[in-house]
C-alpha cells in the first residue's frame, strides 16, 4: 500500500483556521462527502466518537483522526494543513497543524491498520513534515505525501506492490 492509493488529489486542503476539533472534523467530513459520496453528518459524528475514545494527536504537530464509516467503499485519506495550529490534546501537548484523516468501511480491518501505520510512519519523518509546513499549494502537498518513501516497520516486509 502506498499513500497514493488512499489519498486523492482532491483530498488535500490548506485551511486558514479551523477553530475547534469539531469544526475541523466537519471540514474533513465535507471533503469525504464531496470525494466519496459519504454523509457528512455521519462521518463527522464517527470522527468525534473515535476522538472521544482518546485524542489522535500523536505529537510533533501531527494528528491522525480516523473512523470507520458506513457507506465507505474502501480506505480513503484526507490531508489538511492548518495555517493556524489547533489544540488537539496531543501526547506532547503541542498544537497540531498537520492532520491526516483516514475513513474506512466498518469491515476494513487489516487494510485500515496498514493505512494508519503507513500514514504514521510517513508523518514521523521530520523532512516530510518540514516540506509540508513549507508549502501551501494543495497539489504540492499531495505530491510530497504521495512521493514520500518510508520503509516498512521492523520485522515486516513491504507489500508485494510496494
Amino acid at each position: 500500500m502506498r499513500l497514493g492509493d488512499i489519498l486523492a488529489a482532491d483530498g488535500v486542503r490548506v485551511l486558514s483556521a479551523a477553530g475547534s476539533k469539531k469544526r475541523l472534523f466537519q471540514e474533513l467530513a465535507e471533503m469525504a462527502a464531496a470525494s466519496c459520496g459519504l454523509d457528512a453528518a455521519v462521518t463527522a459524528e464517527a470522527l468525534l466518537a473515535r476522538e472521544g475514545l482518546g485524542p489522535t494527536g500523536v505529537g510533533n504537530g501531527v494528528a491522525l483522526p480516523h473512523a470507520r464509516v458506513p457507506g465507505a467503499g474502501t480506505v480513503r485519506g484526507f490531508f489538511v494543513r492548518l495555517e493556524k495550529p489547533l489544540d488537539f490534546d496531543a501526547v506532547d501537548r503541542q498544537p497540531v497543524d498537520l492532520v491526516f484523516c483516514l475513513i474506512a468501511p466498518p469491515g476494513a480491518g487489516v487494510d485500515h491498520l496498514k493505512a494508519l501505520a503507513l500514514v504514521s510512519r510517513t508523518l514521523r519523518e521530520p523532512a516530510v513534515c518540514a516540506k509540508l509546513r513549507a508549502n501551501a499549494d494543495p497539489a504540492k502537498l499531495h505530491a510530497i505525501l504521495t512521493e514520500a518513501q518510508v520503509g516498512a516497520p521492523a520485522g515486516l516486509a513491504p507489500d508485494a506492490d510496494g
